[in-house]
Order: structure tokens, then sequence, then C-alpha cells
């Protein structure tokens, strides 16, 4: 489906943060090119349309975070201050991260 050897860079997964100027011209954009399957990768193909790069960010922990689950930094709010998004974490994990932050 995809013409090219490699996809394009790409924001991985469950968040990201744009301006709305960008985001008006992504979905212009969208709209000149074939949709992908591959929501991501079609973010990617639509942002190397207007040549703009994805940038990495600390925060954004999308294979998850490392962590013990008995250890007492789970409980420390400052353990999730930085983190903007963060995948593979239970419902009952994700309200308890909210809660403490």
């Amino acid at each position: 489906l995809y013409n090219k050897n490699i996809y394009p860079p790409y924001a991985g997964g469950g968040g990201f943060i744009m301006d709305g100027a960008l985001a008006k011209k992504l979905h212009k954009t969208s709209e000149t090119l074939e949709l992908y399957p591959i929501d991501d990768v079609f973010l990617g193909m639509c942002l190397e349309v207007l040549k703009v790069s994805p940038v990495g960010h600390e925060g954004f922990k999308t294979f998850g975070i490392v962590k013990n689950k008995n250890s007492k930094m789970n409980k420390e709010p400052c353990f999730y201050r930085s983190m903007l998004v963060v995948h593979k974490l239970l419902p009952p994990e994700l309200l308890q991260m909210w809660d403490l932050v």
C-alpha cells in the first residue's frame, strides 16, 4: 500500500501536541492524500508534505513505563508529574496517577 521503502517520521500513538495553525494545515493536507490505514503513519505522510518533522519528548511514554508494581515511587506525584502520555496503564492505574498529580 505504501510506495516508499520506509515510513516518514511520525508521532507514535496515543497523543501529540501541536498548535492550531498546524492542525488546520494538516486537515487540508489530509484531504489531498489517499487515506492510509495506519493513522500514525498517515499523520507522518501529512507532516512530510508540510515539511514538518515530529520532535520527541520525554513526557510521552508510548511504550509504557518501566516500574516495580510494589515500589513506593508509584505513590509519589513527582514520578508522574512530567508525563504527558502514558500507555499500558490499566484504568485503575490511570485514575490513581491522575489523583496523585
